[in-house]
């Protein structure tokens, strides 16, 4: 249950039994009530404007209809108060009871719990990664990497039918260089002394396999043939090459994506001239020469007439070009293709995840699916920041096994999957994100992942005390669900709860906003809420989880340990992130 949507629901049937009795006019309009935190946490668990903006359209007082439904919400059982403050806000204090009742919740669900009908299983296309096919992937696209794969299991969790995509640039100069690289290696792998790299191709000896591979499939065909004859074969070889390479490097980081869309299949089935078309036939193209741009010039601008887009009346800061002056696509002609493409195969929820120097792009890929879908197309960009790698906070001396930067792969074996996928969600996906080798590794409440999988471990741990301290007892999920929850009454308890209870609004909030870093912060203070609950204990015998003499009080207790178990299992489960038993140094 989301408690907050539970709650709004409960006024909205109240408003329309007020309707109904006359006391409101027949066209009110609840959309814009709204169930929140109050403020000051000691003014009750929930808050509601309900009052505040029904009573101007309904010629009464704020306060004054604030009454009226506050009197009505306490009929219910789990309301303890239901309070008037301010010029008409309503404050609502539930029981203790109905908080009890949540533990029951979360023990039934088990790593369920959470889960909701938010996205009611609309189709959503989540597009990230999708890097060049040019060689490994760099710390870099670790980022955007976890991002993308965290967001759709966090949809996927709030009930939206997500596709993972990646998309190939397999259609641009680059491919060709990575051909033209490639062939250097099938020549040294022939026998011949091919020196130093020439400037502009890819160093990287992740390309002698493949020189290495044509060799054995071809012998020494392409050895003295021309560039026209061997460049699209060996080009052909090396991109498939490369996205085995990078589905391997994903695969160490526990990302798997459903699927690979190719540019330069698309641009040979012609979705660029149906782009070109559908544009043209709506008046949007149009033949111009654009001013130089401010700073440094853009690949596609040319001082020459081209072909325009119409950019600027979809919201973008000028018209954009979609063919060159040779008659050329630009790269933004085939991206608009692309998302036309996605929005015709039933998505019109689009989400890419790009880096942060892709950020003068936006404006005008969104420009382009309002052009091409009459304004039915969503489109939502999340940027993902630099990572800086560091040792103790100074800059990170990792091997470099790419030729020239520090791979994905090298970071996951440095330091684990695990570590990883948690610490890329520490920070929003558009804020930079320092990750210290060492830091990541220490067992403090300093380093997220530790402090979380802590919690999850000290669960574990209590369980087996209460095993240790009453033999043959039943302390199973379905024996804890009847344990009497009405023992759990200090303050701390029913704080943890409360936490606890939050779970389901954080993912459907976090769905809403495409935000999954704000998982990694709800398990932060969850942990920390059980952690604190532990060292109270410690001060106050009487709250620890196992007491020797008293099984029920403990059965009890348990419950909840195993509900905090429970919540930190789902939420690293959404995460990508397997959770630990045990810590060891």
């Amino acid at each position: 249950m989301n408690v907050f949507s539970a709650f709004k629901a409960n006024i909205e049937k109240e408003i329309k039994i007020m309707i109904a009795n006359g006391d409101l006019p027949d066209d009110t309009n609840s959309s814009r009530v709204s169930v929140e935190l109050p403020r000051d946490p000691s003014h009750g668990d929930l808050s509601t404007n309900a009052a505040m903006v029904l009573a101007k359209p309904a010629g009464l007082k704020p306060r004054d209809l604030a009454e009226t439904i506050a009197e009505r919400l306490k009929a219910y059982d789990s309301v303890e108060s239901s309070e008037v403050a301010g010029p008409g806000f309503i404050n609502l204090r539930l029981s203790d009871n109905f908080w009890c009742q949540r533990l029951i919740e979360i023990l039934q669900a088990g790593t369920d719990y959470g889960s909701g009908e938010l996205g009611q299983n609309r189709a959503v296309n989540v597009e990230y990664v999708s890097a060049n096919p040019t060689g490994p992937l760099h710390v870099g696209h670790a980022r955007g990497a976890v991002v993308g794969d965290v967001l759709a299991s966090l949809l996927a969790k709030a009930g939206f039918a997500v596709t993972r995509e990646y998309y190939i640039n397999d259609a641009g100069g680059q491919v060709d260089v990575l051909a033209r690289s490639a062939y250097l290696r099938y020549r040294e792998a022939l026998g011949e002394d091919i020196g130093e790299i020439p400037e502009g191709l890819y160093p990287g000896e992740y390309l002698k396999p493949v020189g290495e591979s044509l060799v054995a499939r071809d012998g020494d065909k392409w050895q003295n043939a021309d560039e026209v004859d061997w460049l699209p074969e060996i080009r052909e070889v090396a991109v498939d090459a490369m996205l085995d390479l990078i589905r391997d490097d994903l695969g160490v980081l526990g990302i798997a994506h459903d699927l690979f869309s190719s540019e330069r299949a698309l641009v040979e089935a012609g979705a660029v001239d149906t782009v070109m078309k559908t544009l043209e036939a709506d008046g949007l193209l149009y033949v111009g020469t654009l001013e130089p741009p401010k700073g440094k010039l853009p690949d596609d601008w040319e001082e020459r007439p081209q072909t325009l887009f119409k950019a600027s009346e979809f919201g973008d800061d000028t018209d954009r070009p979609l063919m060159k002056s040779d008659g050329s696509w630009t790269y933004f002609a085939s991206d608009l293709a692309y998302h036309q493409d996605k929005y015709q195969r039933g998505f019109p929820v689009m989400i890419d995840v790009w880096g942060a120097d892709h950020g003068g792009y936006v404006k005008r890929v969104a420009a382009g699916i309002k052009a091409l879908t009459g304004d039915e197309g969503e489109l939502d960009v999340k940027l993902c920041q630099m990572v800086r790698l560091l040792e103790n906070g100074e800059p990170a001396k990792m091997s470099k096994r790419s030729g020239n930067f520090v791979t994905l792969r090298d970071l996951v074996e440095a330091v684990g999957k695990d570590v990883v996928r948690f610490i890329m969600l520490t920070r929003k996906n558009d804020a930079p994100l320092d990750f210290d080798l060492v830091k990541v590794r220490e067992q403090s409440r300093d380093n997220p992942v530790f402090y979380v999988q802590y919690a999850h471990a000290r669960c574990h741990s209590v369980a087996n005390m209460a095993q240790d301290a009453f033999p043959g007892a039943d302390f199973t999920t379905k024996s804890l669900i009847e344990a009497d929850l009405s023992q759990l009454t200090d303050s701390d308890e029913l704080a943890l709860i409360r936490a606890l209870a939050a779970w389901p609004r954080t993912v459907e909030g976090a769905a809403e906003a495409h935000e999954p870093h704000r998982l990694a912060f709800y398990l932060y203070d969850l942990a920390a809420a059980f952690h604190a609950l532990w060292s109270k204990a410690r001060e106050e015998p009487g709250l620890r989880f196992v007491i020797a003499d008293d099984q029920e009080l403990t059965r009890a207790r348990m419950a909840l340990v195993r509900a905090v178990q429970t919540v930190i299992a789902s939420g690293l489960g959404v995460m990508g992130v397997t959770p630990v038993d045990e810590l060891r140094e």
